[in-house]
């Protein structure tokens, strides 16, 4: 028998370095459970990897944030809700969510992408060579994790860099579990009419870049809706910097507390990818962003969601599930972890992955080579984790060489 409410929703990790020790009494004992939501209505979870992935690959589940009954898992969270035209792409469901994604895809191919590594490389020497040059300890999060990731996706939607400082902290207050409503929809506000009015100034003389290019794009096809392509923006400008940054800081404080594990990618970079996947597996820093409304009555893990009833799909418990993962506690670079559901799983899969994970390749690469000497300056509990956020990560990371 399911107990209703037992648990409250977000639960709090403990442990920098595992989920929420409440996960994993869940997936073991009752893997589909309720759990009372900070606007006190309920949700169920789904934490078991199997289970995980049939949420996020069945339609009847729908992604759907503008619907009445979607499930809220921040406070005041239903005051966000947006006009059609300005809804990102993880709010939509098919066929509308298939042709947006369709018409943004090709900007992140693997051939793209690839042409776009020796420019992140020289982005990466640079803000390697601005933490070696200057104090020491320096702070990894101000030198390299968060100006990496932010100076590519600027780049490639030709975004100013110089009002990086804005989107920064904008961002932050979005994604903090502890900024009031208010102070959440003035930074979405902001944001989006930063955006907006971007693309408008775009829309004179499109330029060569992403933003550009689907000007063009949807112009000729007679689609094009500024507010939409705004959307699409803040969408991969937002979540282009503080995902990656955070995977920066959490990755390089898991290496150099195994020493046995960064050993092996420094004499073997050939090691590097499988490296990345592993920890985004390990971390699974954006456990709380596959929340589905259930549309259609539907057993799962023997358990029946009946339609209206909102759904929360536990990454971080599914990556740490023995059924999918030997020794899932375990941080094992030699593990093949490609099935992990940190970029999600089905037709909502992170647009970027592998932008992602090309960035985090060359940091480790280019971070172990050059200062082969780095090690932590402060005791790992002493170090300022993103605890009230949605997105997990570090605020700093003093290091020494």
């Amino acid at each position: 028998m399911t107990t209703v409410g037992k648990h409250e929703f977000p639960m709090a990790r403990t442990c920098p370095f595992a989920p929420p020790p409440a996960y994993e009494e869940i997936r073991e004992q009752e893997p589909v459970t309720r759990v009372r939501l900070p606007d006190d209505g309920y949700a169920w979870v789904v934490s078991r990897h199997e289970d995980v992935r049939t949420v996020l690959n069945d339609r009847r589940f729908s992604a759907d944030r503008q619907h009445p009954d979607f499930p809220q898992i921040v406070e005041g969270e239903a005051a966000f809700r947006r006009p059609d035209d300005e809804r990102t792409l993880v709010s939509m469901d098919a066929p509308e969510h298939s042709r947006a994604r369709k018409a943004v895809l090709g900007e992140f191919t693997v051939r793209r992408l690839e042409a776009l590594r020796p420019r992140i490389q020289k982005i990466v020497d640079t803000q390697v060579d601005a933490l070696l040059a200057g104090p020491k300890p320096g702070d990894l999060v101000e030198t390299v994790s968060l100006p990496v990731p932010s100076l590519v996706i600027c780049e490639m939607l030709g975004v100013p860099y110089a009002d990086h400082d804005f989107f920064q902290e904008n961002t932050t207050n979005l994604i903090s579990r502890t900024a009031s409503p208010e102070e959440r929809r003035a930074a979405l506000g902001a944001l989006t009419g930063y955006l907006t009015d971007l693309v408008a100034e775009k829309e004179k003389n499109p330029p060569d870049d992403l933003l550009g290019r689907q000007i063009g794009k949807l112009r000729a096809e007679g689609t094009y809706r500024r507010a939409s392509l705004a959307a699409m923006g803040f969408l991969l400008l937002a979540g282009g910097h503080e995902t990656t940054a955070n995977m920066i800081s959490l990755s390089t404080v898991a290496l150099l507390r195994n020493p046995d594990q960064l050993a092996a990618i420094k004499a073997d970079p050939g090691k590097t990818l499988d490296a990345v996947e592993e920890m985004l597996r390990y971390f699974t820093i954006l456990d709380v962003a596959t929340a589905r409304l259930c549309i259609e009555d539907i057993e799962v893990g023997g358990q029946l969601i009946k339609a209206g009833e909102g759904v929360l799909a536990l990454g971080h418990a599914a990556n740490r599930d023995p059924r999918a993962f030997d020794n899932p506690d375990e941080l094992d670079i030699t593990r093949s972890a490609r099935h992990h559901v940190a970029f999600g799983f089905g037709p909502h899969q992170c647009l970027g992955q592998n932008l992602a994970r090309m960035e985090l390749q060359i940091v480790f690469d280019t971070l172990f080579r050059r200062i082969p000497t780095l090690a932590l300056a402060a005791e790992v509990d002493d170090l300022p984790f993103k605890d009230d956020a949605n997105i997990y990560g570090l605020y700093q990371l003093p290091l020494t060489w």
